[in-house]
């Protein structure tokens, strides 16, 4: 085979994540909302009917359908179906740095305006126990403890270790998994939420 025709294939291909397809892909909305002539940020409490991390505090967003033009119209999407904002009333909608999670997700996160009174927000009860904001103030101001979660390979009984330099012996990595927390009054937030906030306050923190 000539090297310059297969090369030439390879000057057409777009660049993704490698084993991409694999992933779960989710979207997500960071929103901004005015309350009290201040900017928040506006908070969901999953609905303990849900199936999946009851309880737990995220932000509007869910799974991309196929239905879906894009990520962004996923996430406006399901703020929509969860909070009750027309997405005509989500303005300024702008990515953040897609995160690619190790519990196979990618995750696109997308920060917004809610140009909606917050006493007009009508969750979901099927999908939102609850809804909160945080001052952007407070959370620009306040650093989030991190900690730290081990992973470690565990090869199945049926790996082939005799094909591998090392066998049972092959030094496995380690790896250190961040996990962000921030504290609000009687709220927790953390985990892939956290983290996002976290991203978001660094790009808005910036001189640049």
């Amino acid at each position: 085979m000539d090297p310059e025709n297969l090369l030439h294939k390879v000057s057409k291909h777009t660049p993704s994540i490698l084993g991409s397809k694999n992933f779960v892909k989710f979207a997500i909305l960071l929103p901004l909302i005015e309350k009290d002539n201040e900017t928040h940020v506006l908070f969901e409490v999953r609905s303990h009917k849900m199936r999946r991390q009851p309880g737990e505090i995220c932000f509007p967003g869910g799974r991309i359908d196929l239905q879906d033009p894009d990520a962004k119209a996923a996430a406006l999407r399901e703020t929509r179906e969860e909070l009750g904002i027309p997405e005509r009333d989500l303005l300024h909608v702008h990515p953040l740095d897609y995160l690619v999670s190790p519990f196979g997700m990618i995750v696109y996160p997308y920060a917004g305006y809610v140009n909606h009174p917050y006493s007009a927000v009508d969750p979901n009860p099927d999908e939102v126990g609850d809804v909160f904001t945080v001052p952007l103030s407070y959370l620009m101001e306040t650093e989030p403890e991190i900690h730290h979660v081990g992973f470690e390979a565990r090869p199945k009984e049926n790996f082939p270790f005799e094909l591998i330099e090392g066998g049972k012996d092959y030094n496995w990595q380690t790896r250190q998994f961040e996990e962000y927390f921030y504290k609000y009054e009687d709220k927790v937030i953390w985990g892939l939420t956290a983290r996002i906030l976290s991203h978001f306050i660094d790009m808005i923190s910036s001189e640049n």
